[in-house]
């Protein structure tokens, strides 16, 4: 995963023209302006390349962070809004602008969601009060993961991990109000506080809701016993990413060998699910546990735990006073943000999640550039050419596993701006409001889309992020990359003012080469050519690659973030082993450019020095460490500094170019040199 900034999206390639097109003044250098020169870079390479703009870049008070991502973004949204209000003046009977117009109206109209208060959701608490035994209670945990409320459990459609042809039903652990069942069981301060606050919280909402005070602190007592009981039997963050260990097939009728409470193939042909004679059951022991809690736990603590799940997840959909309390816990307690980012921006990232590619078609028509595109298009084959030679040149991997790696590189498919072919949202019901409505039907739309894919063809040209998105990313089982319209884009500049330094290792290490090395990491790795869950390596291979890993685990474990909170090298490994294996893939594509050979100086620095100072741009930024200490515990991600820092004490060239010494905070000796890919 990565960031830029014109366009949004996951990861992609695209520049669209700049709000500064028409400003003929002459630009500050696009790296050189935020440096902080005080900072050996050998010692802090972040702070050298981004020190100047941190401190002239303090964080808003309604951001949990700031960065290069948050530049990017307040592009796009003022972009996006245009369009969105563009809808609204033309009034269109049907169609896109229709749907995007009604949404906009329901999405803005606060005078109606402060009238209307919980009043739509009325038909979901009288569903929980019509509860009398455990089937009924069933069908409705069943019920409401069609509207986007996934209590006790999760489940989604997606391509069966070991054939990848055929889309699967999956079956995870789920149901927790806290970000994941660390929270509930560490027993540092942070952790204790955090605890304590969202029992507060449940109590709060709850009282809003119409219990009394000390009906409501009990009931919050009731949802945290609960769902600590489900935390217990949940597995950490760095083990959600074994795949092997989280693919359970099991015929429908076996899933009562572990959960036999449920009536499963009732179940499954109420979720839509009458297709398939197996699912995938991510970690048993947590259904085990859940069958346990729906035989012991009393009705009455179910129905509780039912009307705080359907509250948390409408409130910031609600009434002003179920939204602040909302932002008071998961945006001040939980990341430290101090005031309420403006409406129009959070809906924006509402409606994206909804129809991000229905308002992407426009978007793209409206911003989107051929020769940007065909110029990341023509970089991704250039990355792919580096890793081609680096596999080639390993010399702990046998000849019989890189031919393997080689296919697979060479059928790792690329997508690059925006979809060739769009989703009909055309069925998807949006009206005038009210909003929590609004946003329940366009879960369902998504809901019915997916289920409708078991037993049909995969469709391998489907998109899971919006052109307009700000990210990328890479999918095993199609065995692809996919780069929205946004990441590449830096903000004031426009693409043909960036110089190939910059944009190498802005683009083609931090994205590109970023998202293809995921391919190969300790998770990638484990898929073949066709996106299949299959064993292709040797037993030694193996070996020698989970050593070379261990190397970059054991590092990252070293780094203190927050007081004593440390960076979880086990949980982070995929995404430092591919922020490495962008920076040297970005590194040996730069090589070959006239840049690099000619070797000129720009703004006093060297093409050298402007790769390694683009890679550090595209992570410019800070956050808070309330923010801090909530993603060590709940992200795959390093933080921004230690996704610089961290792989460039590993790199060779970094030491060259910066005259990097013994003695100096980031030298590692080499024997210690993280050396994979």
């Amino acid at each position: 995963m990565r960031n830029s900034c014109l366009l949004i999206g996951m990861t992609i390639a695209i520049t669209i023209t700049s709000c500064h097109e028409t400003d003929k003044t002459v630009k500050p250098d696009v790296v050189a302006v935020h440096m902080d020169t005080t900072v050996k870079p050998g010692n802090d390479f972040f702070l050298y390349a981004n020190g100047a703009w941190l401190k002239q870049n303090p964080i808003p008070d309604e951001e949990s962070s700031w960065s290069i991502g948050n530049l990017v973004n307040e592009e796009l949204y003022k972009r996006v809004l245009a369009i969105n209000e563009k809808a609204v003046k033309e009034n269109a009977p049907n169609g896109a602008g229709r749907m995007i117009a009604d949404f906009w109206y329901s999405a803005m109209d606060t005078a109606a969601i402060e009238k209307t208060g919980i009043a739509p959701l009325q038909p979901e608490f009288d569903s929980i009060n019509s509860i009398r035994d455990i089937p009924s209670l069933l069908n409705l945990l069943t019920d409401w993961h069609s509207s986007g409320i996934s209590p006790a459990f999760t489940l989604f459609v997606s391509q069966d991990m070991k054939n990848s042809n055929e889309m699967a039903l999956y079956l995870y652990q789920g149901g927790l109000g806290l970000p994941n069942r660390d929270y509930y069981f560490n027993t540092d301060e942070h952790s204790v506080s955090i605890r304590n606050a969202y029992v507060l919280h449940i109590a709060k909402m709850l009282h809003l809701l119409g219990d009394d005070s000390l009906t409501a602190t009990a009931n919050a007592q009731t949802v945290m016993s609960l769902e600590t009981q489900l935390a217990k039997a949940s597995r950490k963050l760095e083990q959600l990413r074994d795949p092997h260990a989280n693919y359970n097939k099991f015929a429908i009728t076996d899933i009562r060998k572990i959960a036999p409470v449920a009536d499963w193939k009732a179940l499954m042909v109420r979720m839509g699910a009458n297709k398939i004679d197996s699912v995938i059951i991510g970690q048993p022991e947590f259904f085990k546990a859940l069958n346990t809690a729906l035989t012991s736990v009393p009705l009455d603590s179910w129905k509780t735990y039912l009307r705080w799940n359907l509250v948390n997840r409408s409130a910031e959909f609600l009434n002003r006073s179920f939204a602040d309390q909302d932002f008071a816990f998961y945006s001040q307690t939980l990341r430290g943000v101090k005031k309420q980012r403006p409406r129009w921006k959070k809906m924006l990232d509402t409606q994206k999640g909804l129809m991000g590619e229905l308002v992407g078609q426009l978007f793209v028509k409206e911003y989107f550039s051929e020769t940007t595109r065909k110029r990341y298009d023509t970089m991704v084959e250039a990355i792919r050419s580096a890793l081609k030679d680096r596999i080639e040149k390993l010399d702990w991997m046998s000849d019989s596993t890189k031919s393997k790696a080689l296919i697979k590189l060479a059928a790792m498919k690329k997508k690059v701006g925006y979809p060739d072919k769009w989703k009909d949202f055309s069925t998807m019901q949006i009206n005038k409001g009210p909003l929590v409505l609004n946003i329940q039907q366009g879960y369902k739309w998504y809901y019915h889309f997916y289920m409708n894919k078991l037993g049909k063809p995969v469709d391998r040209t489907e998109w899971e992020m919006p052109p307009q998105e700000y990210n990328a990313y890479y999918n095993p089982s199609n065995n692809e990359i996919v780069l929205p319209a946004g990441i590449f884009t830096v903000p004031g500049f426009l693409d043909n003012e960036l110089d190939d330094a910059v944009v190498y290792g802005y683009a083609a290490a931090s994205t590109i080469g970023h998202e293809i090395t995921h391919g190969f990491d300790d998770e990638g790795r484990l898929f073949d050519a066709s996106g299949n869950l299959v064993s292709w390596w040797t037993q030694e291979d193996e070996r020698r690659f989970n050593a070379k890993a261990q190397v970059m685990v054991k590092q990252f474990n070293e780094y203190v973030v927050v007081d004593t909170l440390r960076i979880n090298g086990k949980a982070t490994l995929g995404e430092n082993i591919a922020d490495l294996g962008g920076i040297l893939l970005g590194w040996d594509a730069f090589q070959h450019t006239e840049q690099f050979k000619k070797g000129q100086k720009i703004a006093g620095l060297t093409p050298q020095q402007r790769y390694f100072l683009g890679y550090a741009l595209g992570w410019l930024g800070h956050a808070r460490k309330e923010a801090l200490a909530n993603q060590l515990l709940t992200d795959v991600h390093s933080p921004a500094q230690y996704r610089v820092n961290g792989p460039m004490a590993d790199v060779d060239a970094f030491y060259k170019v910066f005259n990097v010494q013994p003695g100096d905070k980031l030298y590692r000796p080499d024997s210690v040199r993280v050396r994979i890919w």
